[in-house]
């Protein structure tokens, strides 16, 4: 079942945007699924079918109550990122279905998937990154299958809409020019390398340190990124996959103090995402 329990956390973690809240709902499903009957178990035919309905349950409820968590929360919430991909987090074998699954993991997608209910979230998850019928989904949502295909449907539309996507390698280079101003001494050259309407957005969780609200413009982030630079040049950064495309990884003494994610679009940096919250930073440690 230890593979199983991987599968369970990519599933989780895509619909919940939090790692450990993805681990404790697969632990959870495998739970629920040791205390069947052996009979009850010899009895489902597929049972990787069936633990995925079940920890689809167990964040459908999570997603419904972390919307008031959240409510909550000091400043500014963001997925919490994760280092690169790996084989761990992508376990479709057909090539399609591996782009998606990809795809399906990066920050901009996840910062959206926030803005969506939690059926439709749910619905876009199963069916769009891990080609789950909607016949099964129906099971998950009790709804009918023609019900979840449009919350899919309503899901992908908005996702399309908000979501910015560049090519790896020419996000890559954005990144790597970007890390490459923001230390520098001339801010125009920074500047350049943000949309005129480019989005900051930090997470300290009242943890640490942050900005409480979006930095919007490309004058202002580009202010912000110098000042954030000048006061932390004791750290070591460098440029690491983050969520499956290029970041920046900022690291004390060998500890990881802060990751960065970007939305790049038409040679420009659209979004900066950085979290520095140390319990979303656990697994980089």
């Amino acid at each position: 079942m230890n593979n199983e329990r991987g599968r369970l956390i990519n599933v989780g973690y895509r619909m919940l945007g939090s790692y450990s809240d993805a681990e404790d709902a697969a632990s959870e499903a495998l739970v629920r699924w040791y205390r069947l009957t052996e009979a009850e178990r010899n009895a489902i035919d597929v049972p990787a079918a069936w633990l995925t309905r079940v920890v689809s349950r167990i964040c459908l409820d999570v997603l419904a109550s972390a919307r008031v968590r959240r409510e909550k929360y000091v400043g500014q919430w963001l997925p919490e990122p994760i280092s690169g991909l790996g084989a761990d987090n992508v376990t479709a074998t057909d090539p399609a279905d591996r782009v998606a699954q990809q795809e399906s993991v990066t920050m901009a997608l996840l910062v959206v998937l926030e803005s969506l209910t939690p059926a439709q979230r749910v619905a876009f998850v199963l069916h769009d990154a891990f080609a789950v019928p909607f016949d099964e989904i129906a099971t998950v949502l009790d709804r009918s299958p023609a019900a979840c295909r449009q919350l899919a449907s309503a899901a992908r539309t908005q996702v399309h809409s908000r979501r910015s996507s560049a090519d790896p390698r020419e996000h890559d280079r954005v990144v790597r020019a970007f890390a490459a101003a923001s230390g520098g001494g001339d801010i125009a050259s920074l500047v350049s390398l943000l949309a005129p309407d480019v989005t900051l957005i930090s997470d300290g969780g009242g943890v640490v340190s942050a900005a409480r609200n979006p930095v919007v413009g490309s004058d202002r982030v580009a202010r912000f990124i110098r000042g954030v630079a000048e006061k932390s040049r004791a750290l070591e950064w460098s440029i690491e996959s983050v969520n499956g495309l290029s970041g920046i990884v900022a690291r004390s003494n060998r500890v990881v103090v802060g990751v960065m994610g970007f939305a790049t679009s038409n040679g420009s940096v659209s979004d900066v995402w950085i979290v520095l919250n140390p319990d979303k930073l656990r697994h980089w440690r």
